[in-house]
């Protein structure tokens, strides 16, 4: 029989907007009075569901409402929802970090949680002090820590580094010392937000294969991660979070499907296309993006053999070199390509003008049938400097097809559905 090692019930956490405090020193001691009665604030009737897009009245806002679930033991959860959903919040009241407003988390066993870069690292120590100091935090004595010493140390691929103190690695080397440290000091939780994306390709695949051993060995791990095709591969279950609602608690696939779903495809006049705030401190920022059939309409479902664009504006605010733009495409939540737009032309590269900026671009034309996300990037010096991920979605569908006279069109295996041009040289045989 399977354990519950991890079980919310009712959590909420709510935040005041602004100053901190009611306010006023009545409302202060109304508040302490209900407190230390056991009764509820009389003041968290006020609060606003958390949707980031609405501008709202109320100076409370739930960032968490009414969460319950179980997690059983060896269980490796994908934590999954749009940017604000609540997915650090849940992480941070399951750590300790923070309390709930209301409702509580019971875990079983030794936590170990990785929320931010270098959490639970002293600056002033080098990374070996903070590796012990650690080590005891989570309870371990001195010889439990030096035991797996070594092996932090080689997985970190910090060695060179080990006795710098903290405040001089880059976020990438806090990154994988932080990570090595939570994965390897036998937690029987352990906690990751998405700080892996911090690190580069390499470490990332390190990280996922480290996790799902540590799950096969019998430990639980929660998952937070825009990559949607790590999650599926890499978890059971999926917790769906969509403004500080639970949304979908179940098996891995339908979680992602569920999210997927979520993801708006056109507005109420049927075009799909989004526009981003205006922020003219910002040295470039993207402006709207949409996508549209070969005819120029902007549409969230098209067919399959269709031309699909992917039109896109952005402004410079001042001239810059070594800039690029990158567009993700995504299908039911697995990465298929990247693509800059100094791929073909790479004077864009060297040097980049103040000013506006459109761009069309034409996907392929042998996708499948499917849910496709996009996300856009800006990379400067080959350091992505803002990410907008899942910013679009679209559904590709083959329902128009006549299978029954084109049987080949249907049960194509792989994730690509081609249509390509085979020339042949004839070679008659004389009869």
């Amino acid at each position: 029989m399977a354990t519950t090692v991890i079980k919310a019930e009712n959590l909420s956490k709510q935040y005041r907007l602004g100053t901190i405090g009611t306010g006023n020193l009545y409302s202060d001691i109304t508040r302490w009075w209900h407190s230390i009665r056991g009764k509820e604030d009389p003041f968290l009737i006020y609060g606003e569901t958390n949707d980031q897009a609405v501008k709202g009245t109320s100076e409370y806002v739930w960032a968490l409402r009414d969460i319950s679930f179980e997690v059983e033991q060896g269980d490796l959860v994908g934590l999954i929802g749009k940017n604000g959903s609540g997915k650090s919040t849940l992480l941070k009241l399951l750590a300790k970090i923070t309390a709930p407003t209301t409702g509580e988390a019971r875990l079983k066993g030794r936590v170990a949680s990785m929320l931010e870069v270098g959490t639970g690292f002293h600056p002033e120590l080098t990374g070996r002090e903070n590796v012990f100091l650690n080590g005891t935090i989570m309870g371990m004595t001195k010889k439990e820590v030096s035991k797996k010493y070594d092996e932090i140390v080689e997985f970190a691929g910090v060695a060179r580094y080990i006795d710098t103190p903290i405040k001089r690695y880059s976020s990438g080397m806090s990154v994988r010392l932080a990570f090595s440290v939570a994965a390897h000091l036998d937690p029987e939780i352990l906690l990751v937000d998405e700080v892996l994306a911090v690190g580069d390709a390499e470490f990332q695949q390190k990280c996922l294969g480290k996790m799902s051993g540590i799950s096969q060995e019998g430990r639980t791990i929660i998952f937070v991660s825009h990559n949607l095709g790590s999650v599926r591969k890499l978890c059971n279950k999926g917790l769906v979070l969509s403004k500080g609602h639970l949304v979908f608690d179940g098996k891995v696939s339908p979680a992602l499907d569920a999210y997927l779903d979520s993801l708006p495809t056109h507005d109420s006049q049927g075009n799909n296309a989004i526009s981003f705030n205006i922020d003219q401190s910002k040295l470039f920022q993207f402006t709207e993006i949409s996508i549209e059939d070969g005819h120029g309409q902007s549409r969230g479902k098209l067919f399959y053999g269709e031309d699909i664009v992917v039109a896109l504006k952005y402004t410079i605010n001042d001239d810059c070199r070594h800039f690029s733009t990158r567009l993700s495409v995504a299908r039911n939540g697995e990465t298929l390509f990247w693509s800059f737009d100094t791929d073909e032309n790479e004077a864009l590269y060297s040097r980049r003008a103040k000013g506006e900026y459109s761009a069309k671009i034409a996907l392929p034309r042998f996708f499948k049938a499917g849910i496709y996300t996009l996300s856009i990037s800006f990379i400067e010096l080959g350091i992505e400097k803002e990410e907008h991920v899942d910013v679009i979605r679209f559904v590709l569908d083959d329902s128009k097809l006549d299978t029954t006279i084109k049987s080949w069109h249907a049960g194509r295996p792989g994730i690509l559905k081609p249509r390509l041009n085979w020339v042949y040289t004839e070679h008659p045989v004389e009869v």
